[in-house]
């Protein structure tokens, strides 16, 4: 099996990119069957109302659920105080087995990492470039499990993306994906120090072509049993212990509110 855990799918409503405007998925499907790719984890387009967004997501993951994973889009200030509302529709109504941020839209809050907590969901932040943040969550949040895509940095700083490394390294619960990483030596000293363990592919469709993504896990030469846990494995492990019926944690999500601010 082979599962690309990071692809955009849906519409957005900002038109300042294909990123906030549309992201098809029919030349993306096509070009994954033809890579072999079995699975692929959904989450929206840039959004002014993830709400709208992630339903929108759900009902395509729900036209092919044995294609399809989904992830709740949640912005950390626009949908302040309302997360665990999101997530747990997300959840319990639409399956969906994690949370995707982007630091384009603010900075990660505890009432985000709270939330994930109590259903037991891996975070999918994107902190562009921002790789120091990751000492902050490995130390406040171990039982969350977070993935930092594109090697810490989607526009290519290898400071960033080196700094990273070290934090796989050191943090039991921060992990990576592969979309969208060019310089391949990075990668593979990533592999190489922190482990197959602690990365997982991704494409960063539709906009970047899965073949070529995965090209990158193939061209660093693994043994089956580590690319397998790449391609594979390291999804399946980090959504393992997804729970439902977290409206329960309520009172620790409120007093998290109350008194946490957002992390910086």
């Amino acid at each position: 099996m082979i599962i690309d855990c990071h692809c955009h799918a849906g519409k957005g409503d900002g038109l300042t990119g294909p990123w906030d405007t549309s992201a098809p998925l029919h030349d993306y499907l096509r070009r994954a069957a033809a890579a072999g790719i079995n699975r692929t984890v959904l989450f929206s387009a840039f959004h002014s109302n993830y709400a709208v967004a992630n339903q929108e997501v759900a009902r395509i993951v729900s036209s092919r659920p044995g294609r399809f994973f989904g992830f709740a889009f949640v912005h950390p200030v626009r949908d302040r105080g309302r997360v665990l509302k999101l997530v747990k529709i997300a959840v319990e109504q639409y399956g969906f087995v994690g949370i995707k941020v982007h630091r384009h839209d603010g900075l990660i809050s505890r009432e985000i990492c709270a939330v994930a907590r109590a259903f037991a969901l891996p975070v999918l932040y994107d902190v562009g470039g921002e790789v120091s943040v990751c000492e902050l969550l490995a130390q406040e949040y171990p039982d969350v499990n977070f993935i930092i895509p594109h090697l810490g940095s989607f526009a290519d700083d290898w400071r960033a993306q080196l700094a990273l490394i070290d934090h796989l390294v050191r943090h039991p619960n921060i992990y990576t994906d592969t979309a969208g990483v060019r310089r391949f030596d990075l990668l593979d000293q990533a592999v190489k120090r922190a482990g197959p363990g602690k990365i997982l592919f991704g494409s960063d469709g539709p906009w970047l072509h899965p073949g070529v993504e995965l090209a990158k896990i193939r061209a660093l030469r693994l043994a089956p049993a580590q690319e397998n846990l790449i391609l594979a494995g390291n999804f399946l492990n980090l959504i393992s212990s997804v729970r439902c019926g977290a409206a329960r944690y309520r009172p620790l999500i409120v007093r998290t509110q109350l008194t946490g601010a957002y992390c910086t």
